[in-house]
């Protein structure tokens, strides 16, 4: 049986948490490569850190109600909750994307 993973109801996402999570560099590069494809698996994401720090920085994201991860087989897919939190917090998130590129335009 699949082990159930926790991720917050619309109303359960907090502004402080999404905050908190976005304040990290890493976190914020792998939400704008997730806008970008739209859902890839963990072991795609190895270029952003190292496998112990990627499942932290994955399991702060979803945490927080940024990201939704489904277990598919052995593949843990993962995909930026767009909608949801633009719904909570309208605006937030393409604000935070533009940031990320125009720091990071190459």
């Amino acid at each position: 049986m699949a082990k159930e993973l926790f991720h917050p109801d619309i109303d359960q996402i907090d502004l402080s948490a999404v905050l908190d999570a976005l304040s990290d560099p890493t976190r914020r590069e792998i939400v704008a490569y997730l806008s970008e494809v739209g859902e890839d698996s963990c072991g795609s994401m190895s270029p952003f850190s190292s496998k112990t720090n990627l499942t932290y920085h994955l399991a702060r994201l979803r945490e927080s109600g940024v990201t939704r991860t489904r277990i598919e087989g052995p593949r843990r897919l993962i995909s930026v909750r767009a909608a949801d939190i633009e719904q909570r917090f309208p605006g937030l998130l393409p604000s935070i994307l533009t940031a990320v590129r125009a720091a990071d335009p190459g």
